[in-house]
């Protein structure tokens, strides 16, 4: 499944970041005097130029302020996708608690076929052309985690070849 040893450190401060808000909760915490209230925002940032993106969640007295917190703990937590030309190179099934995301690949000029939290995520990522379906559960936080578990799936050619053990040449030419 998700491994984080995998992937390199990326600095945010090198990409041009674009911020998505997927959902904002009023939550509220039931305390002696009464309620403390406050807000929790589920937010994407992704370079789509460099196929970079990442999320977080957020939680402060104010929207605004949960929006922020969101962000800059989502530029901490960054991650490369590996595209190929306009699309993603193979159909992967992404997985997180009841949540699945089926992520398939796309002519040129289909654009982002899918629900609005994975259409987030995946336009963060710079995605232009795939098919998602979301199965089971549509909680965006989990929906958020089972599409990036799905294009984390996507590997490099050269990483491919060197898993199996031949030159790359061989692997093109059995695609």
């Amino acid at each position: 499944m998700f491994d984080p040893s995998r992937f390199e450190r990326i600095d945010p401060q090198t990409l041009n970041l674009k911020e998505y808000v997927i959902s904002i909760n009023r939550v509220t915490k039931v305390v002696k005097g009464g309620k403390n209230l406050s807000f929790s925002a589920l937010v994407v940032v992704g370079d789509p130029e460099k196929h970079i993106v990442g999320f977080a969640n957020g939680k402060a007295r104010e929207v605004p302020a949960a929006i922020k917190k969101g962000i800059e703990a989502a530029k901490k937590d960054l991650y490369r996708i590996h595209v190929w030309k306009h699309t993603i190179r193979h159909p992967v099934l992404g997985k997180f608690g009841a949540a699945q995301v089926f992520l398939k690949p796309a002519p040129e000029g289909t654009g982002v076929i899918a629900g609005a939290t994975v259409r987030a995520v995946v336009e963060a990522a710079g995605i232009q052309n795939v098919v998602g379906k979301v199965i089971g559960t549509n909680n965006p936080h989990n929906v958020v985690r089972a599409t990036m578990d799905a294009l984390l799936q996507l590997r490099d050619p050269e990483e491919v070849a060197n898993l199996r053990g031949i030159p790359m040449e061989v692997l093109e030419r059995k695609a």
